[in-house]
């Protein structure tokens, strides 16, 4: 007999893996950052309190990232707005853009920390990440589910991802100087009208996600 899913879990949490995870995906302002992170057995001790980033507050997020990039190897891929406006223009569907990103982060942290299982959210089809990672050479174990951010190297990219994504936004915000807000919903439509007033529509590129249907409501 199998083991129990509870068992399962509590197994692989022994276990050394690699975790990836995004930020920004369903954010119009900001980039998307991908991050990737090795946990191993060493690292369980120094994580405590790692759990999903949708679960933190944005000053826990950043408090955690700091602990987790002085203890695990990680890499964090950043594209700004700008440079993610023009990739998507490429590839034109986001599951792919993704598939893209996530082989690229995995590739990085290998390099640093050999290991055999990747963990892995399950944003799309996994055998479209599986096909980049073999193109790439890379023998590993994907294990690509829902709610992968359970698992602590899932969430510790999760975590990773989001403090990125909140320090550019804060940055761009900054530049700007206007409240660039998280999401899609009404404070976002709002902020957008107000940016396209100051600025045009024309600059809109440098700081939102352009096939966002929100692009469309701003006229």
């Amino acid at each position: 007999m199998g083991l129990s899913a509870a068992r399962y879990h509590a197994s692989l949490a022994m276990k050394a893996r690699i975790g990836v995870d995004e930020s920004g995906k369903g954010d119009f302002f900001g980039p998307l950052v991908v991050a990737a992170c090795y946990v191993g057995p060493e690292h369980e001790a120094a994580l405590a309190g790692v759990m999903d980033s949708k679960k933190l507050t944005d000053a826990r997020a950043t408090a955690l990232a700091s602990i987790i990039r002085q203890n695990c190897p990680h890499d964090v891929l950043l594209l700004m707005p700008s440079k993610y406006n023009e990739v998507y223009g490429k590839v034109r569907n986001l599951n792919r853009l993704l598939e893209w990103a996530h082989a690229k982060v995995i590739e990085t942290v290998l390099a640093k920390q050999p290991a055999e299982l990747i963990i892995s959210d399950q944003f799309a089809d996994p055998k479209g990440l599986q096909r980049k990672l073999d193109l790439k050479g890379i023998a590993v174990r994907l294990e690509s589910r829902v709610r992968a951010e359970s698992d602590l190297a899932v969430a510790a990219a999760s975590v990773l991802a989001r403090a990125e994504f909140l320090r550019r936004l804060g940055e761009l915000s900054h530049q700007v100087g206007c409240d660039l807000p998280k999401g899609a919903g009404s404070p976002v439509l709002t902020a957008g009208r107000e940016f396209v007033r100051r600025f045009g529509k024309e600059r809109l590129g440098e700081v939102a996600k352009l096939h966002f249907k929100t692009t469309l409501q701003l006229g």
